[in-house]
């Protein structure tokens, strides 16, 4: 009997693991399918390669499994502050960076990691660094992009005597 196959495009193992980023919990099963991996006579860089992660952390997590035993599958609680974004305000945010700013009130074309500080502190009053506001236009699916430089055209006007002050003869000095 021929063995089963995925074939459809969008199910890849990249996708997988990139929705597994997304939704809360998911790391839960992919940690207990690398324990039944693992259980079923894999190797640690085999599980690692096939979730894309370092075989250090694998190995971590055998480690922690043999130290505290079951409770190594959930998450322990992170250490640090809690985040002043709520799931609200990064929905708003989304919505809001699917428009441009001129639409919000910022005299702005592009949106960046600058006009999203200011858009926070405006509406928010919520004051982040540049290079987090970067980091959440791009977890909600936005990229950054180079801003447009339009460089001032020179008149013709005074040219020729900037031009003549610039240049040297053979002695140094300015005509």
């Amino acid at each position: 009997m021929k063995a089963l196959e995925i074939t459809h495009n969008e199910v890849s193992r990249e996708t997988l693991l990139d929705l597994a980023d997304r939704i809360p919990g998911a790391w839960i099963g992919i940690r207990i399918a690398g324990y039944l991996l693992i259980l079923a006579g894999w190797r640690s860089t085999q599980v690692a390669k096939l979730f894309g992660l370092s075989r250090n952390g694998v190995v971590k997590w055998i480690r922690k499994a043999n130290r505290v035993g079951l409770a190594a599958v959930e998450d322990s609680p992170r250490p640090g502050r809690p985040t002043r974004l709520d799931d609200q305000i990064l929905e708003e945010l989304d919505q809001v960076l699917s428009k441009s700013p001129r639409e919000v009130g910022i005299p702005r074309t592009r949106w960046d990691g600058v006009v999203v500080v200011e858009y926070l502190n405006r509406v928010h009053r919520i004051d982040i660094h540049v290079r987090h506001a970067q980091r959440l236009i791009r977890k909600l699916g936005y990229s950054l992009r180079q801003p447009i430089y339009r460089f001032v055209q020179a008149s013709e006007q005074g040219v020729d005597q900037f031009q003549e002050t610039l240049k040297k003869n053979p002695t140094g000095q300015p005509k």
